[in-house]
């Protein structure tokens, strides 16, 4: 890869599902060439025990998502951005995926197809609307892995300081500048939290 690939990570009080998916980070092929940045907001002394020597904490005191993801990025020395959620797993060769996609230069950004990891009957319904929507609109959300070139992500102004939604009002600046690329291999996050709060209710924030 051209470069070095950043990983960012926002965490807010998960230590546990951090501590997984770290874990699972480290099987990524070509993971050895990358960083690993885990951006923390709240409880950070379990938070720092899940990270340990697998990647690099910053705790900027910022508690949205957004200001976590552009804290972690500022600290970043990788040529493409990759945003991942806490409690979500790329597959193995996500590192080699995004090789390949941004080796065309027209292409500045993009991300994975999504799955949820448990097998919900209701979260399955919820992620084919969404897939139907973001393979459409080339509109992505926040659990499916967005990477993005460094320089493009500072251009645009870093994520939007917003509380909710701001993957997706990142992500459809970014179509403006140039080719986006949909990864045909799903990133798989865990629906808990949909769950926890209801699929229908939680789905009805994201439309």
């Amino acid at each position: 890869m051209r470069g070095r690939v950043s990983i960012i990570i926002p965490a807010r009080d998960d230590a546990a599902a951090l501590a997984a998916s770290l874990g699972r980070l480290g099987c990524l092929e070509g993971i050895e060439t990358a960083e690993i940045i885990v951006a923390s907001a709240g409880e950070t002394e379990m938070t720092a025990r899940a990270v340990g020597d697998r990647g690099r904490l910053v705790v900027p005191g910022i508690t949205t998502r957004s200001g976590l993801m552009n804290a972690g990025a500022a600290t970043a020395s990788g040529e493409i951005l990759f945003f991942l959620r806490a409690d979500s797993v790329p597959p193995r060769g996500a590192l080699h995926l995004i090789e390949r996609a941004m080796a065309n230069e027209r292409v500045v950004g993009g991300a994975f197809e999504h799955r949820f990891a448990e097998r919900d009957w209701r979260l399955r319904i919820v992620s084919a609307i969404n897939r139907l929507r973001y393979r459409l609109t080339r509109n992505y959300y926040g659990d499916q892995g967005i990477f993005v070139r460094a320089g493009v992500f500072r251009q645009l102004g870093c994520y939007p300081p917003r509380r909710l939604m701001e993957n997706l009002t990142f992500s459809r600046h970014l179509k403006h500048v140039g080719r986006t690329a949909l990864i045909h291999v799903p990133l798989t996050t865990s629906g808990r939290r949909f769950l926890a709060r209801g699929p229908w209710r939680t789905f009805g924030f994201i439309v």
